[in-house]
């Protein structure tokens, strides 16, 4: 049976002009998985990141405390969705910068929404059929690489993760609708694969983050 680890980028740069950019918590939440995943002594043979800067920085800092040197392939199909262009079809185009977070996130939430009731006939660069059709590809794909007893690590982000489970539970607009929005930055979601096929097995572990490090968790 091969497992692979899906870690969620620390927070980015909210209300920044580059928000695909990691905060200084962001930075610091990355450092607490990389000690978690020491901590549990964790062997991986497949490392991936999508392209996004903030999933590619969570992941060198990730690895450089596991004493991985070989950088993590870059595979784009774990990027995020394009929030922007979708709050800009389906938001009203509200940007970052007229809204705290909070309220940020209701416009999105509203706009996923829509995106996704408007199925492939979504204005939007990549439609909601096209995104969960590339992340079950790199799932499919990571998953037939992987022999038995062999550990991959996928550093990407809350969409992913939250459709990827609901897909794995039978319904990913509602993992997308719902379990997004409670994905904490830092978390491991753990996936098997054997002979029965690929199981969630542990959603949004983030127990790292209890007692002294409790400063650092964060939804966005």
């Amino acid at each position: 049976m091969g497992a692979i680890y899906l870690i969620r980028h620390g927070q980015a740069s909210y209300g920044a002009e580059d928000y695909d950019r990691l905060s200084g918590v962001g930075v610091e939440q990355g450092a607490v998985v990389g000690a978690e995943l020491l901590r549990r002594n964790m062997r991986f043979t497949e490392a991936r990141t999508g392209s996004l800067a903030r999933q590619r920085k969570t992941a060198e800092t990730v690895l450089d405390w596991l004493g991985i040197r070989t950088p993590a392939k870059e595979d784009p199909r774990w990027n995020e969705y394009d929030h922007v262009d979708i709050v800009t079809h389906h938001g009203g185009a509200v940007t970052q910068g007229e809204l705290d977070s909070r309220s940020y996130q209701g416009v999105l939430d509203a706009a996923l929404s829509a995106w996704i009731g408007a199925g492939d006939g979504s204005p939007c660069a990549e439609t909601w059929p096209a995104f969960l059709a590339r992340v079950r590809g790199a799932l499919e794909d990571l998953v037939t690489g992987l022999r038995k007893g062999e550990n991959a690590v996928v550093f990407t982000s809350g969409g992913v993760i939250g459709t990827l489970t609901g897909l794995l539970l039978g319904t990913p607009e509602v993992g997308l609708l719902k379990l997004n929005r409670v994905t904490v930055n830092g978390s491991i979601t753990k996936i098997v694969s054997g002979r029965s096929g690929t199981t969630l097995l542990s959603f949004n572990e983030h127990s790292h983050f209890d007692g002294q490090s409790s400063r650092l968790l964060t939804y966005r």
